[in-house]
């Protein structure tokens, strides 16, 4: 199966601040193929960040990426997006996955035989631990983000890089996709994947990249 690839917004990474420019690369990531976009604008509070998921989730209608928003399942619920992902401050992921079976139309619950991109409503939680990855599968997640695999400005408060090993273990011990996040370049993408990894997570990788359309590619071909 071919890796799915996530970018990672962060707008204050951007030469402007504004959501407008944000927007600009949410679209350019759409059209390159990118399978998720999760908006992770942290800042924003409830209505801000509510119009900047309509507007991506719009941009989105009509090609195969889903919209993800990070933290706040309201919104996502709110705006229509394709799920919410979840970090260690957020709501708890039973508690969300409880929730979405009862009140979002198009929930699936996690199973083995399903495809990481057939449920019409994700939710997925970033893990630093086995441990973690595997409460969050047990939890009823239908992804994990694990890391920082590798070294990272972005992710220097979860501690030490968790490196390829322990990425591999982890892939190897739960059944749903598992994302590598965290330092990713384009080469060490292809580590990633061969470590086992459904797919890979980033932030510069994307955003910096002056030929989205040419490293959506490169890593499809690796993968």
């Amino acid at each position: 199966m071919a890796a799915i690839l996530c970018y990672v917004t962060d707008r204050k990474g951007l030469a402007s601040p504004e959501t407008a420019a944000v927007l600009s690369v949410v679209r350019r990531a759409i059209a390159a193929g990118i399978n998720w976009i999760q908006i992770r604008e942290k800042d924003l509070s409830g209505r801000p960040l509510a119009a900047l998921a309509r507007e991506a989730v719009a941009a989105a209608r009509g090609y195969a990426t889903s919209i993800l928003i990070n933290g706040r399942l309201d919104v996502a619920a709110a705006t229509g997006a394709g799920g919410v992902h979840l970090g260690g401050d957020a709501l708890p992921i039973a508690e969300v996955a409880a929730w979405c079976a009862q009140n979002v139309s198009g929930y699936v619950t996690p199973a083995p035989e399903l495809a990481p991109l057939s449920s019409a409503f994700l939710a997925g939680a970033s893990c630093h631990s086995l441990a973690e990855a595997q409460a969050a599968e047990r939890d009823g997640a239908h992804y994990i983000f694990f890391g920082p695999v590798y070294s990272t400005s972005s992710k220097v408060q979860f501690g030490e890089p968790q490196g390829l090993v322990r990425l591999q273990e982890v892939c190897r011990a739960v059944r749903i996709p598992v994302l590598a996040i965290g330092g990713i370049t384009l080469g060490s993408a292809h580590e990633c994947l061969r470590a086992g990894a459904a797919g890979i997570a980033a932030i510069r990788l994307f955003q910096e990249s002056e030929d989205l359309q040419r490293v959506v590619s490169e890593l499809r071909v690796a993968s």
